[in-house]
């Protein structure tokens, strides 16, 4: 059956084929895109895939956008932009960490405040949240933006409990190491900040981190496959071997020294 989606982040990686493939399955999905050229952009790669796709500019710091996003009632809400800033908890720039939180956590909420009251009055719909392996763990030097994702599993769980009683649920998506290119310019966003002669804890190079990363297709099939489905885990993590190295970590945390 056929469903209204909305979609934020959806000009690149995991939402741009995520959005693209729903539409293909024949529901009605509406995309987010940061800026006008990526809108734009958005739509002509949907034209090229053949697709019905609505494209709507939805900065996550611009409130009208937000206003207008909120004005929609989606069957599935699926919040899935992000920003990552690397850099020591010591020296990373207060505004940089705010605007982490703006977009990734409060910029959504104020989406779920406008958008979720409609599913509560219907008794119906699905809020998926995009979190990550660092909803779970902890990458050091990319504290602030596993802090984002530790935050929207919190609120995801919250969530969960509150809305339950409405007929509305709510799940999260928990993506490893993907080559997108998000993780590559993540790394890379301390640049412009960063001085190795007055930072007080020294930046690692990650450019080893890096290699490896897996196909996003897998995280694609598998966002596709839950966000439309009536019932499905609460948490859906890939690649798989990921949900292991997230399982140990949380038991290290209860037998680590200080």
């Amino acid at each position: 059956m056929s469903q209204k989606i909305l979609i934020t982040g959806a000009s690149s990686g995991f939402g741009r084929g995520t959005a693209i493939a729903l539409a293909r399955l024949g529901h009605k999905v509406v995309a987010g895109a940061e800026t006008w050229p990526q809108v734009r952009e958005l739509r002509a790669d949907a034209a090229e895939a053949g697709v019905e796709l609505e494209v709507i500019k939805l900065n996550l710091l611009d409130k009208i956008d937000i206003a207008h996003a909120g004005s929609f009632d989606p069957d599935v809400l699926v919040l899935n932009a992000g920003v990552m800033e690397s850099g020591p908890i010591t020296d990373i720039p207060m505004q940089r960490a705010r605007e982490s939180f703006d977009i990734n956590v409060f910029g959504h909420l104020e989406l779920v405040q406008a958008i979720v009251p409609k599913m509560v009055a219907r008794r119906s719909g699905k809020v998926v949240w995009t979190s990550s392996m660092g909803g779970i763990l902890v990458v050091p030097f990319l504290g602030i933006y596993c802090a984002t994702k530790h935050a929207i599993e919190a609120i995801a769980g919250s969530m969960k409990v509150e809305l339950a009683p409405f007929g509305v649920k709510v799940a999260t998506v928990n993506p490893g190491a993907f080559l997108t290119g998000f993780n590559d310019t993540g790394v890379e966003s301390h640049a412009q900040w960063y001085d190795p002669k007055t930072a007080v804890v020294p930046m690692p190079d990650f450019s080893a981190g890096l290699a490896g990363q897996e196909d996003p297709q897998e995280m694609i099939d598998a966002m596709v496959e839950i966000i439309p489905a009536k019932e499905h885990l609460y948490r859906t993590m890939r690649p798989f071997a990921t949900v292991d190295v997230a399982k140990q970590w949380q038991e290290t945390e209860w037998t680590q020294n200080a």
